[in-house]
């Protein structure tokens, strides 16, 4: 297990390409959310073993990890009052994009959902939240179909005269995550899990289990991906930055030069007030990332210097 800060950014078959370019970019210098990455030998060693218990150790890492990213933000994983929320992210040696699992915004339950929107001031921003990480945490590892989710959620936005996700209040947000939590129950016989460390461990799991599902094993038999080229996802835990806190706000895909001509422009998508599932699922049609010069223009700025600062790492990295 290394943190962001640790971590071999060449070694991606140990830390995925995820991880192994989070490491990179922390140790040059970009301001990376703290986090780390739980390696690809311990998801081998989970999916051989019986039974569905991790790795022994594995936890008490994840703690120890996580209090070195508690010290980083101060804010307490679990914290009422100032809770610290994560993603948890796959991340092969090799790009499977679209193959594997993603949850957002974990460690919210009853009681830090209230501190969140205390520390933020924004109700409807704690309940968009709270309403996003119930449907993906569903999803992934509880495996609940998404359409009895989307079921409960159109009725809501039938009711509030609304087509888009954008136009629901504070109190339609409450309302659906209610919804989503008597899904849960109601599916699985059991209350959503509010013990954030038991909400980690379950997801870590529903990653690694990922690595064997159905549509990562077909795109590695379609594209010929070997064990010697990627074997096994790692696990990458970092801290939430939220792209749903408004129109001041958004979420993306970017490369730093065009992926399909080579031009060397800035290159992808965003979304405006948005969290990067609603991109990937085509829940919104996102904006080419030329038009956030003119909604953002200084985060049109901060991302260009980003930009030219990775193409010259990622030079002197093939020059040495």
């Amino acid at each position: 297990m290394f943190s962001f800060k640790e971590g071999d950014g060449k070694n991606k078959h140990l830390l995925g390409g995820k991880g192994a370019n989070l490491c990179e970019m922390t140790q040059i210098g970009l301001n990376v959310p703290p986090g780390f990455v739980i390696s690809t030998e311990a998801c081998l060693e989970y999916l051989a073993a019986e039974g569905d218990e991790l790795p022994v150790g594995v936890m008490d890492e994840v703690r120890d990890q996580m209090k070195q990213v508690e010290q980083a933000t101060g804010k307490g994983f679990g914290d009422a009052e100032n809770p610290l929320l994560v993603s948890v992210r796959s991340g092969s040696a090799m790009s499977i994009p679209g193959m594997m699992d993603t949850i957002l915004n974990l460690g919210l339950n009853a009681q830090t959902l209230q501190g969140e929107i205390k520390q933020t001031g924004d109700e409807r921003f704690g309940y968009d939240s709270y309403r996003r990480f119930i449907q993906l945490f569903g999803k992934v590892t509880l495996n609940i179909p998404d359409e009895l989710f989307d079921e409960e959620f159109n009725k809501v936005k039938e009711t509030a005269h609304v087509t888009e996700d954008v136009g629901l209040s504070a109190e339609d947000l409450r309302n659906i995550s209610k919804r989503f939590l008597a899904v849960v129950e109601q599916t699985t016989g059991r209350p959503f899990p509010e013990d954030p460390y038991e909400q980690l461990e379950i997801a870590v799991k529903a990653v690694f289990r990922s690595w064997d599902g159905t549509r990562a094993v077909d795109y590695r038999r379609e594209f010929n991906i070997t064990p010697e080229m990627a074997n096994g996802t790692a696990v990458n835990i970092c801290t939430m930055v939220f792209g749903n806190r408004g129109d001041d706000s958004a979420t993306g895909v970017a490369f730093t030069r065009n992926p399909a001509t080579g031009e060397n422009k800035l290159y992808g998508e965003y979304l405006v007030n948005a969290q990067g599932e609603d991109v990937v699922a085509g829940i919104r049609t996102p904006k080419p990332i030329d038009r956030l010069a003119d909604e953002m223009p200084q985060m049109a700025r901060e991302i260009e210097e980003l930009r030219q600062k990775l193409a010259t790492q990622s030079i002197l990295v093939r020059r040495s």
